[in-house]
């Protein structure tokens, strides 16, 4: 008889494990999105940090719509994105319509080039007056006379310029119109600088994408694109003269020597423009590219993603810029840098960890 009542309570608790649902297996993270949208010139490195940031944060993914700087600025404003992106620093205008206080976070330095289709691709000088004029569309042909004599010996064809714009609100276009508006009074009054301009002469494409396509496809075309663009469709770039006179062309060393003396004053909120700098080695047509984020977020999960994304960015980030033809940030700036993230907070708490 006990022997049975073993057997039977036995089978009783074999029925309730049987019975029983299996325990579910743990589950993954609940992935985190980051939206954000802007600027062209820098997305190559954008893009590179993402995906190696994913390493550090697998729960974590970027969304980012490489729209143009004017974008970017229009879509942090409405709050409809987690973060911008431009090149050209918001005005004193446009930061009033935002619904808080925005901070501009340098991420890296870029250079803007003078990129052109001829035959053979010479490689070619050009001077401030010279681009200036061929934009204001005063300069009509690849032989003009002033062209020629800032390229002793190179064949030049009598074929007509054909230049190459942005269509979209852009940053490069607001580095390269605030350079022009620097070497050229009469592009300073006539066109002045901005993301958005009215060209007096020229073809438009949609992102540094779309005009280096353009020029790529269109003989006797010149334009202006961020310089990862030109070399990764191997196009070549113009040697500009510089503020002391030195034709100079595009790299990491003379895009930094243009944010020599930025590093030394450089103002509390970022806004600072380096075209046209002063210093011998200095690449006239450089800029910061900013990421555009709100001092005060409003969801604390995003905004401590947001936080530690940008510490990374501007610390061990750094190290990827080289390779994509960008400019780290100098190292003072760099510390600024990570002090300013250092201010974004929620409910008026600070989101970043002491490190």
């Amino acid at each position: 008889m006990r022997k049975l009542a073993i057997v039977l309570v036995g089978l009783a608790a074999l029925a309730l494990v049987v019975g029983s649902p299996l325990p579910e297996p743990p589950r993954a993270a609940a992935e985190l999105l980051i939206n954000g949208a802007g600027a062209t010139f820098p997305y190559p490195i954008y893009s590179k940090w993402f995906d190696e940031y994913a390493k550090v944060q697998p729960t974590l993914r970027f969304n980012y719509q490489s729209i143009g700087s004017g974008g970017g600025i229009r879509q942090i404003t409405e709050r409809t994105v987690d973060f911008g992106a431009t090149d050209g620093p918001m005005t004193d205008e446009q930061l009033a319509k935002a619904p808080g206080e925005l901070f501009h976070i340098p991420t890296v330095l870029g250079a803007v080039v003078a990129t052109y289709n001829l035959p053979g691709n010479p490689s070619l000088r050009l001077t401030p007056d010279i681009l200036a004029d061929i934009f204001l569309g005063k300069i009509e042909k690849w032989n003009a006379s002033r062209i020629q004599a800032a390229n002793p010996g190179v064949a030049l064809p009598g074929d007509p310029i054909i230049v190459v714009h942005r269509s979209d609100g852009s940053g490069t276009t607001y580095i390269f119109a605030d350079y022009l508006a620097k070497v050229s009074h009469e592009w300073e009054q006539k066109v002045g600088r901005g993301t958005s301009v009215k060209w007096p002469v020229g073809l438009g494409g949609k992102g540094n994408e779309g005009v280096a396509g353009q020029i790529k496809s269109t003989p006797g075309a010149l334009g202006y694109v961020e310089l990862a663009y030109a070399i990764k469709n191997q196009l070549p770039v113009g040697a500009i003269r510089n503020q002391a006179g030195q034709f100079i062309v595009p790299t990491i060393e003379s895009t930094t020597a243009a944010a020599a003396g930025a590093a030394r004053n450089m103002p509390a909120d970022f806004r600072v423009s380096l075209t046209n700098a002063s210093g011998e080695k200095a690449y006239p047509i450089a800029s910061f590219t900013w990421l555009l984020v709100y001092k005060e977020q409003t969801d604390e999960a995003k905004g401590k993603a947001v936080v530690n994304f940008l510490y990374w960015a501007a610390t061990d980030g750094q190290k990827y810029a080289a390779d994509l033809l960008y400019a780290p940030l100098p190292p003072q700036i760099a510390k600024q840098v990570e002090a300013k993230v250092g201010q974004l907070s929620f409910h008026g708490k600070p989101l970043l960890v002491a490190r």
